[in-house]
């Protein structure tokens, strides 16, 4: 069974230098029928304006990604780490028995478009890490970039999920069997057809009880796949 999240169905926070869209519910936007899905606990879409940022804040017993879509988003944390995140690059804190940081754009002119991803861990109290990764340039495949297991250019995820990132040419096609019981799909480019379901840009869908999807790109597409619990 699919379930489309349409993008348009999303909670909205806007600021003066914040714009985000909530999959699921976070800070004051509330759905109770969206609570997350699985481990999966958020999915904001967020759009930073130049010069402005998220100052120092505390996180503890999360797994944290960070996907940037376009610009630059820099990352100082309480471990010691200053790193800049970019396209084509995958990013995960895990925030464990307690950590703080900060997420900055200094461009002066460009924003930073980016996914933040929160998944719950099946450990608590955890030493925090950080891990940054490039992500391999292929095209019409599920690259895998975070999972249980690290790899060269697959960040560690403490739960029993894999993360797959995938950019599509126009008309191509990729196809996933699962190893859990569940996934969702959260298109950022392009458009998908996802087992006969449309969809667009910032829409998400929830999948289950399938054991095997087929996802064809309609134009040139960019999306983040989970296989997990549900």
């Amino acid at each position: 069974m699919i379930t489309v999240r349409k993008s348009t169905q999303r909670g909205l926070t806007q600021i003066d230098w914040l714009k985000s869209y909530h999959t699921f519910s976070f800070g004051e936007y509330y759905d109770p029928h969206y609570m997350g899905f699985g481990n999966l606990r958020v999915i904001n879409e967020d759009r930073v304006q130049p010069a402005k940022g998220f100052g120092t804040h505390s996180h503890h017993d999360m797994e944290i990604i960070s996907y940037v879509i376009d610009g630059a988003l820099d990352h100082k944390d309480s471990m010691g780490t200053g790193s800049t995140i970019k396209p084509g690059e995958i990013q995960k804190m895990s925030a464990g028995s307690g950590v703080k940081h900060s997420e900055f754009n200094h461009s002066d002119n460009e924003i930073v478009h980016f996914l933040q991803i929160w998944i719950l861990p099946n450990k608590t109290g955890i030493p925090p890490s950080y891990e940054q990764k490039s992500i391999p340039e292929k095209a019409n495949e599920l690259i895998l970039i975070g999972s249980p297991q690290a790899g060269s250019n697959i960040v560690t995820i403490h739960q029993d999920v894999e993360l797959y990132v995938a950019y599509l040419t126009k008309n191509s096609t990729v196809r996933h069997v699962f190893k859990r019981n569940s996934g969702w799909v959260q298109l950022i480019k392009g458009k998908i057809i996802l087992n006969g379901n449309s969809l667009s840009p910032g829409d998400g869908a929830a999948i289950n009880n399938e054991t095997s999807v087929e996802i064809k790109s309609e134009e040139n597409a960019e999306f983040l796949f989970f296989d997990l619990k549900q």
